[in-house]
């Protein structure tokens, strides 16, 4: 073997040992335990932007107890005159009494208000669930990238120091040595670009669960793909898209009925006494008052009310229409991507690198140019590119499926 296969071959040996390293992308500290999916998961839905959820629910409890409470009495003092003997003092107390359902209709609606938090607590959920899902992911993938560029980029490189040499002794053309730096400029950019891809992937991810980006150790289960339910549960799954416009449905007849109700006057009693001087007595002082409604009885807000309540009913049916289509359109687009993945990593990428080593060795014996060695190689990187596509493919379409029909977990 001469001594240009002889480095061609060490090329090889650097290339594949390169790739072999790049299934470990991420780096861990000595005193870093990597974090698996579900810790980060966790970890994301402990910070203040889930928790923030939680306050609001609470506060929508509290308002239904607060709904239930009963109008406060009013204590009232009245003096007519001001000379002793001759003036005439009343105090009293009023009690608003309400009619037509108005406290039972106002503690529906805070019910109404509190489950609609409890829907956006949900959906709030789900999709951070869902964002730490694909940052995950995307940090691994990522990071595999940036290990195959940099093994193509070091490749490359020696590439051309290889070809050089061989024009210097007048072996080959120097278009061949032009088209190995041309490659190796390729390579160059194509790792830039994966170094900028997975410092931004590992900062979105570090947003998510609260830890800085230079500290984050993940555990591969990049190639680790689960296997969905039948479209067919998934679809029978309330999404919490779908949950939260009923909820809101519900808010909005409940606030109709608080509406409706508003039209029934309320009454007021009073119960007190009163001291004339001139007589020198007491007398006890009972009323009872009540609004006539005769310019206002509410009607312009009922019918508000109801309109608001038809949009919500469109609403829930756009929900459901929008979440199946969706849930679907995710569902076969993991199903896709999922065979495709398994498709390359068990035939497509062990068959490019068959075809290099085979494309390597016929050029040793002379049968396949330098060209048809770098097209080879080219493709064994390409294919391998097209795998982690594929993978990241299946692992954003799982992380849509997470938020359209997933449930809370953690």
């Amino acid at each position: 073997m001469n001594t240009f296969r002889q480095r061609l071959a060490v090329l090889v040996l650097a290339s594949a040992l390169a790739w072999r390293c790049g299934a470990e992308p991420l780096r861990v500290a000595a005193d870093t335990a990597p974090i698996d999916l579900s810790t980060a998961i966790r970890l994301a839905l402990d910070q203040p932007a889930a928790r923030a959820a939680a306050h609001e629910v609470a506060a929508s409890d509290a308002l239904v107890g607060q709904a239930g409470r009963l109008p406060n009495p009013e204590l009232s003092w009245l003096r007519e005159g001001q000379q002793a003997g001759t003036r005439t003092t009343t105090v009293q107390i009023n009690q608003p009494i309400e009619l037509g359902g108005k406290r039972q209709a106002r503690v529906a609606l805070a019910r109404g208000a509190a489950d609609v938090a409890r829907g956006d607590r949900l959906a709030q959920r789900l999709a951070i669930r869902a964002d730490v899902i694909a940052a995950y992911h995307d940090v691994l993938i990522a990071g595999h990238r940036l290990a195959l560029a940099q093994a193509l980029t070091d490749l490359a490189r020696r590439t051309v120091d290889v070809a050089g040499k061989r024009v210097a002794a007048g072996k080959i053309s120097p278009i061949d040595e032009t088209r190995a730096r041309l490659a190796a400029v390729d390579a160059s950019t194509a790792l830039t670009r994966a170094a900028a891809a997975l410092a931004i992937a590992r900062t979105t991810l570090a947003a998510l669960v609260g830890r800085p980006a230079d500290t984050l150790a993940l555990a591969d289960d990049s190639d680790r793909l689960p296997d969905p339910a039948p479209i067919a549960t998934l679809l029978a799954r309330e999404s919490a898209a779908v949950r939260r416009a009923r909820g809101q449905l519900a808010a909005r007849q409940a606030q109709a009925d608080v509406e409706r109700a508003a039209r029934m006057p309320d009454v007021t009693l009073s119960v007190g006494t009163q001291k004339d001087d001139q007589v020198g007595r007491r007398q006890a002082v009972v009323g009872l008052s009540v609004p006539l409604p005769l310019f206002n009885r509410n009607e312009d807000a009922l019918h508000a009310a109801l309109r608001r309540t038809d949009a919500a009913n469109d609403e829930l049916a756009a929900a459901r229409v929008e979440t199946a289509a969706a849930l679907t359109a995710a569902h076969t687009r993991y199903a896709t991507a999922k065979q495709e993945a398994r498709l390359l990593r068990d035939d497509v990428v062990p068959g490019a690198k068959t075809a290099y080593e085979q494309t390597l060795k016929g050029f040793e014996y002379g049968k396949f140019s330098f060209l048809d060695v770098l097209d080879a190689q080219r493709t064994w990187f390409q294919v391998q590119t097209r795998h982690w596509d594929s993978l990241e493919t299946a692992w954003r379409a799982w992380a849509d499926i997470e938020r359209l029909a997933g449930t809370d977990q953690d």
